[in-house]
C-alpha cells in the first residue's frame, strides 16, 4: 500500500478483512479509540463504547438468525453452545486478531505500553464495536456480511473439529474396500443469501449411504461423510 492511499485510507487492509467498506469512515474510526485514549486525547469526546454495546445486541440478533435458519436440527441448548463458540470474548478477540484490529486500536499511552494492543478484552470489544459502526453505516446487510466472512468459517471449524476429518477417512476406507472413491451429491440450497442451508448426499458404489445439511457446501459435505462412516463401519 503506498503512503498515500494510507494517509487517505488508514483503515484499507482492515475494510478489506472485514468484507465491508465504510461509506462514513469515521464510525470506524470511532470504534477502534479505546476509553483510554479519550481520556488522553483532549480533542476527542467520544470512545468505542456505545458502538460495543450496539454491536453486542447485533451480533447476538445475527448470529441466532443464521444458526435457526441453518440448523434445524438443533434443540436450544445445541443452539447457545454453538452461539457461545463464535459470539464470546476469546473468539472474538481470535478473529480481531486476525484481522489486525490490534494494530489499528487508538489507545492511550499507558494502555498501549502495557500490551493493550494484544489484551484480548480489548480486540473483542473492538471487534463488536466494529460491528455496531457497520450497522448504524449500512444496516443490518452490513453486518450480515462481515458475519458471513468471519465468523461462518469459525463456526464450521467448530462444528467439524480441528482434529476430525470425516471425508478424508470416508475415502481411506472405500479405497480399502473397494479401490473407489466417495462422491457427494447436492440436492438441495435453501434460505436467503447470508445463510444458505446445503443438503448433500455421500454416494457410495452407486448407493446413497447418507445425507447431511450445513452451512455451506463443505460442512454438509463432512457431515453426509460422518453419517456415512457410521453406517459402514456397522455393516
Amino acid at each position: 500500500m503506498s503512503i498515500k492511499s494510507l494517509l487517505q485510507n488508514p483503515h484499507k487492509e482492515l475494510e478489506r478483512a472485514l468484507g465491508y467498506r465504510f461509506r462514513r469512515r469515521a464510525r470506524l474510526d470511532l470504534a477502534l479509540t479505546h476509553p483510554s485514549f479519550r481520556h488522553e486525547a483532549l480533542d476527542t469526546a467520544e470512545d468505542n463504547q456505545r458502538l460495543e454495546f450496539l454491536g453486542d445486541a447485533v451480533l447476538g440478533m445475527v448470529v441466532a438468525d443464521y444458526l435457526v435458519a441453518t440448523h434445524h436440527d438443533h434443540h436450544e441448548g445445541d443452539l447457545t453452545r454453538l452461539r457461545s463458540q463464535i459470539a464470546s470474548t476469546q473468539p472474538l478477540a481470535r478473529i480481531a486478531k486476525s484481522i489486525g484490529v490490534g494494530t489499528s486500536l487508538r489507545l492511550g499511552r499507558g494502555e498501549a505500553q502495557n500490551g493493550g494492543m494484544q489484551r484480548e478484552g480489548n480486540l473483542a470489544d473492538a471487534l463488536e464495536a466494529i460491528l455496531g459502526a457497520a450497522y448504524l453505516d449500512g444496516g443490518l446487510k452490513a453486518v450480515q456480511k462481515i458475519f458471513k466472512n468471519l465468523f461462518v468459517p469459525l463456526l464450521e471449524q467448530s462444528e467439524t473439529g480441528d482434529n476430525e476429518n470425516p471425508k478424508g477417512a470416508l475415502q481411506e476406507l472405500c479405497q480399502k474396500l473397494w479401490k473407489i472413491n466417495p462422491e457427494y451429491r447436492v440436492t438441495s440450497e435453501e434460505g436467503p443469501a447470508h445463510a444458505r442451508t446445503y443438503t448433500i448426499e455421500a454416494v457410495v458404489r452407486g448407493v446413497v449411504y447418507s445425507t447431511g445439511t450445513g452451512p455451506s457446501k463443505r460442512a454438509a459435505e463432512s457431515a453426509a461423510a460422518r453419517a456415512a462412516l457410521q453406517h459402514l463401519r456397522t455393516e
